[in-house]
């Protein structure tokens, strides 16, 4: 697993301890106020980060590639997302795919809802 735009804090290997696919997801969805879990090169993902980047927002993504290694992480991603990737994460809460941050944001509870996660300046 690989991540990109990390935050100060977020760890993706506890050094020397070894995590369980579904615990790892649920750190990672806590350290970090917008995650979006993705396969590599995902066009919906691309697409989500550039809608909260325009609203203010940097999301912490985390590739996960579908090597046999991988696997388990991608399906735990899916689950605690409800679905399939790519999952949005606002706040530790699932928030789904591209469709869910779509309806949030047209339904103009995006930007009060990164606020009060502290994903947005005041």
């Amino acid at each position: 697993m690989q991540a990109v735009g990390i935050r100060r804090g977020l760890t993706i290997d506890p050094a020397g301890e070894e995590e369980a696919p579904a615990e790892r997801v649920g750190r990672l969805v806590r350290e970090s106020p917008v995650v979006i879990f993705a396969r590599r090169g995902c066009y919906m993902a691309h697409v989500m980060k550039r809608l909260l980047a325009a609203v203010g927002a940097h999301a912490t993504v985390i590739e996960l590639d579908a090597g046999a290694a991988e696997l388990e992480e991608l399906d735990a991603g899916a689950e605690a997302g409800h679905g399939a990737v790519p999952a949005l994460f606002v706040g530790g809460a699932p928030v789904g795919g591209l469709e869910g941050l779509m309806g949030l944001h047209l339904s103009g509870r995006l930007v009060p809802r990164l606020r009060e996660v502290g994903a947005l300046c005041a």
